[in-house]
């Protein structure tokens, strides 16, 4: 039996420098029908931090979930972690798709 869940794309943010580039790069995506927005943490390829670049995606933005692609967890407390994505989720009003925000 099949299902009624419809066949979603994720795309990864590119390198942005500005915020700019990342709201720009953030609509076209939205505009061209992704679902998801996924931001890595690597200080070579991308030097803006994640969580405030999702959360000024999910800002501008309003059907893209966000979340980050990988986390460079030697360098980041879990709790922080935790509550940065908790708090991303419910600022975005549920659109953050890190599953450590619907945890407990």
């Amino acid at each position: 039996m099949a299902h009624d869940r419809k066949f979603r794309f994720g795309v990864i943010m590119p390198r942005a420098e500005s915020g700019r580039q990342v709201r720009d790069w953030a609509r076209k995506a939205e505009d061209l029908g992704y679902s998801t927005l996924y931001v890595p943490d690597h200080f070579v390829d991308h030097p803006l931090a994640p969580m405030p670049t999702i959360a000024a995606v999910a800002a501008c933005t309003t059907t893209l979930r966000v979340g980050t692609l990988v986390l460079g967890n030697d360098y980041k407390h879990p709790v922080v972690v935790a509550k940065e994505a908790a708090t991303i989720d419910v600022l975005s009003d549920g659109r953050s798709s890190s599953a450590s925000a619907r945890a407990g």
